[in-house]
């Protein structure tokens, strides 16, 4: 009798012993889940800012590219403009009513255009300042919105209008430096520091655009953007393998490396761009779908695979 209810109390303590460590595994799990959660975020807000931003300086290029293209071909899609001289100082002012051009994306709002009368895009230095202005833009695939206000230096560095490329010119380049406030789907609004170069090559409708960040805050350099996310943490992102997006992808990023910083709370993630659905490095013609995310934090770390947004 005794080694029968021995028994039993045996099998009961394992059994009791299993659920605890079971417990304990879960809540490993779930703390893991917890360290990356904001850096999750903020590399998924960052990619959405990005290509919306990326898409109405895209705008300003060709819209400044005008004269000597079409109109129908200067100006976006679904789209009109308004042109005032104030004293030394032009301002164009473009006002957006629905899907671009691909119809990948529905845009509301305006963005202004300031540049002096003697300032000519094509010129290498040429420099204008651009406002964003309730600038709404959602992606049709899966309806993210943002808002966009702020304001940005925007400069064509070596000179050049992007219909030229192929003809000619082999690679234009233009620095973009200022402050953006973006309002995201819940409502939390944040302000941003850019400090953006992009180099087009290729030829118009088929251009492809390498990026890199040549700003700098406190012992960080090569930044491409910085401030506060939607978790109240100062970031720091930085690229440290230039990111390259192709016109064929809809301007997502294709290969490429960033690290976001959060030293605030010793962690950071190291994003690589260009795989496919099934995680796989894409190859070829082929499009990305997903980026992978490898994040840390003091003795934690892990890996994820994010759509792009």
């Amino acid at each position: 009798m005794k080694t029968k209810n021995l028994f039993r109390f045996t099998v009961l303590l394992l059994a009791v012993a299993g659920l605890s460590l079971a417990g304990c595994q879960k809540d490993k799990d779930n703390n893991s889940s917890a360290d990356s959660s904001s850096l999750q975020k903020l590399a998924q807000d960052e990619n959405q800012v990005e290509n919306a931003s990326d898409e109405a300086m895209n705008d300003v290029d060709l819209y400044l590219s005008g004269g000597a293209l079409k109109s129908t071909e200067s100006l976006p899609c679904n789209a009109s403009d308004t042109t005032t001289v104030n004293n030394d100082t032009i301002i164009h002012v473009i006002t957006y009513h629905g899907l671009n051009c691909n119809g990948t994306r529905y845009r509301t709002g305006q963005i202004e255009i300031k540049k002096h009368v003697g300032t000519h895009w094509i010129q290498a230095g040429a420099t204008v300042i651009v406002r964003h202005i309730n600038f709404t833009i959602t992606k049709v695939s899966n309806g993210k919105t943002i808002i966009l206000n702020g304001t940005k230096t925007h400069q064509n560095v070596n000179g050049g209008l992007l219909w030229q490329l192929g003809s000619g010119v082999t690679s234009i380049v233009h620095k973009t430096w200022g402050h953006e406030t973006i309002t995201f789907s819940d409502n939390t609004t944040r302000s941003w520091n850019i400090a953006r170069q992009k180099t087009f090559t290729g030829t118009l409708n088929n251009l492809v655009l390498t990026l890199d960040g040549f700003g700098s805050a406190g012992n960080y350099t090569n930044l491409v953007v910085w401030g506060v996310n939607r978790d109240g943490e100062n970031f720091f992102t930085q690229i440290t393998q230039s990111v390259v997006l192709r016109q064929v992808c809809d301007f997502d990023p294709c290969s490429g490396i960033k690290i976001h910083q959060i030293p605030g709370d010793s962690k950071s993630a190291t994003l690589t761009f260009g795989f496919d659905s099934n995680n796989q490095p894409v190859t070829g013609t082929g499009c990305p779908a997903k980026y992978r995310v490898d994040w840390q934090k003091n003795n934690h770390s892990g890996t994820v695979y994010l759509w792009l947004p």
